[in-house]
């Protein structure tokens, strides 16, 4: 994968050319950036540039053996780690060795723009989580030994590092801190949180931020998605920034209205709280959604949050939000303030880490119902008060 194939993010693309240039390439470096970013897509095209031949100031050559091998994503001294878990085909002890063929495919169909609720779809395994394991540890180490096969540099990618597992992580901290020589290892993470605070000491960072709409446009344009550019700045709008998702709203997959829905009815039995039995019923409702769609939902709420603060802080027209939604989170808005706006984001994060987790959703959802209605109570009192 060439630089150019990239959506967007110029001064990370340059900056990453400019580190190779100068010879100044950390060996252990942690690209941090929101689904649909292209982060992933960022860290291949740095390892086929750092391992091109006849590379250019601009960009890997796209020819040569090394770069023919890593437009397949199968290059040998190109190792891929990433959440897996049991299938119909792996029935035990799974690790990402088992499911290289099927990674690959997978990255060869989304031009390595991806998500996690995709690749666990990829794999059908309805809805487990997939973890990266201590024997995924013990591989990654074993291939750190061995000298690369042609290239330059051996290189790792290591997707969603927030799965991996806490005896995992240990493991590798030697391997992060200290990596062989002529070794890079890149971490492509979501959620920096979710990091051990040893992993994240160990990386240097590469932010990378979402998409701007008029990247996402031009791109839906220039690969032929669609060839009406209003449409596609409307798509861009709508995407917030997330390729993934414009790809989803041009094909007409998402209903985002759902999630619209759901959550609404979900904050009116919070807001005035009496009817415990309904809300009980509601809960109840959640948990047969399946894990995805439970994190979709608590999403909802993260960016519905989101939305409220922009509100209050005169900033509306950055709210990607049309029709019912928009006087949604108008009218929601001034109840979301300086009393509760912390904890809310900080109950939606902590949910999704524990859905993602597999917790119990029962357990979940009416803990975290209660907590919201006596956050929206201490929301109100405020809001009376400035008044």
């Amino acid at each position: 994968m060439k630089f150019s194939s990239i959506i967007g993010q110029e001064a990370v693309k340059q900056r990453l050319r400019t580190s190779i240039l100068e010879n100044r390439l950390a060996h252990t470096q942690l690209f941090l950036g929101p689904e649909g970013s292209g982060s992933l897509a960022l860290a291949i095209a740095l390892a086929q540039y750092v391992n091109c031949p006849d590379r250019t100031p601009e960009d890997s050559c796209g020819k040569c053996p090394s770069c023919l091998k890593y437009e397949k994503y199968a290059h040998p001294d190109l190792h891929f780690f990433f959440p897996t878990t049991t299938n119909d085909s792996v029935k035990k002890e799974p690790m990402s060795a088992l499911f290289l063929k099927e990674w690959r495919d997978f990255l060869e169909n989304n031009q390595a723009y991806v998500r996690q609720e995709d690749w666990y779809n990829h794999l059908g395994v309805g809805n487990k989580q997939g973890t990266i394991y201590v024997r995924d540890a013990s591989d990654l180490i074993e291939k750190m030994v061995l000298k690369s096969y042609e290239s330059e540099y051996k290189v790792v990618i290591l997707w969603m590092p927030e799965k991996l597992h806490e005896s995992a992580s240990n493991k590798l901290l030697k391997t992060f801190e200290e990596p062989s020589e002529k070794t890079l290892i890149i971490l492509v993470a979501e959620r920096y949180e979710l990091l051990l605070a040893t992993v994240r000491s160990r990386a240097q960072l590469v932010k990378i931020n979402k998409l701007d709409d008029a990247e996402i446009a031009a791109a839906l344009v220039e690969q032929n998605k669609t060839t009406d550019s209003a449409f596609a700045q409307d798509l861009a709008i709508l995407s917030n920034g997330n390729w993934n998702m414009a790809l989803e709203n041009l094909d007409g997959e998402v209903d985002s209205e759902d999630d619209f829905l759901k959550f609404r009815q979900w904050l009116r039995y919070c807001f005035k709280p009496g009817n415990y039995l309904e809300l009980n019923k509601f809960n109840t409702s959640l948990t047969r959604i399946g894990r995805e769609n439970q994190k979709r939902f608590l999403q909802y709420g993260l960016e519905s949050v989101h939305n409220s603060i922009l509100q209050n802080h005169q900033q509306g027209a950055k709210i990607k939000k049309a029709g019912e939604e928009l006087d949604f989170s108008q009218k929601f808005a001034p109840y979301i303030n300086e009393a509760n706006q912390t904890q809310m984001y900080q109950l939606f994060n902590e949910a999704v880490y524990h859905i993602e987790r597999n917790a119990n959703p029962a357990i979940l959802f009416t803990d975290l119902s209660f907590k919201i209605i006596n956050l929206l109570r201490m929301g109100r009192n405020e809001l009376a008060s400035t008044r």
